[in-house]
């Protein structure tokens, strides 16, 4: 069950109508895991600073079970991450930085018990 949460300093108004689902699609292929189990969270229009700078910019947080545990695995999710929000946001990628965080199935609840249990 992947979540993901998109922070950017850009206005709403710059964003693609269709940013979310496109990140849900996106996430899915590239976690290889069902869309219909990818969260996404976009919020736009944040005070960030990025770099010691204000200019344009996104931080792109990525927390799953299984997937986001190595390096290795992460270089890979990285690479194509990076592809999708510099196409998305028009941003360099030298203004956009990604955090990946691996969960345990104990640390999501879900339908009145945690993952663990489902």
């Amino acid at each position: 069950m992947p979540f993901l949460e998109l922070d950017t300093n850009l206005p709403a108004g710059r964003l693609p109508p269709a940013l979310a689902q496109d990140l849900c699609v996106a996430a899915a292929d590239i976690l290889g895991k069902p869309a219909e189990r990818v969260n996404v969270t976009v919020r736009s229009g944040l005070p960030m600073v990025l770099a010691g700078s204000a200019d344009p910019c996104a931080q792109l947080l990525v927390s799953s079970i299984g997937v986001v545990g190595s390096a290795e695995q992460n270089q890979r999710h990285s690479a194509r991450f990076f592809d999708v929000l510099t196409a998305q946001l028009g941003l360099g990628p030298e203004r956009i930085v990604i955090r990946f965080y691996p969960l345990e199935p104990w640390q999501i609840g879900k339908n009145r018990t945690v993952v663990t249990f489902l």
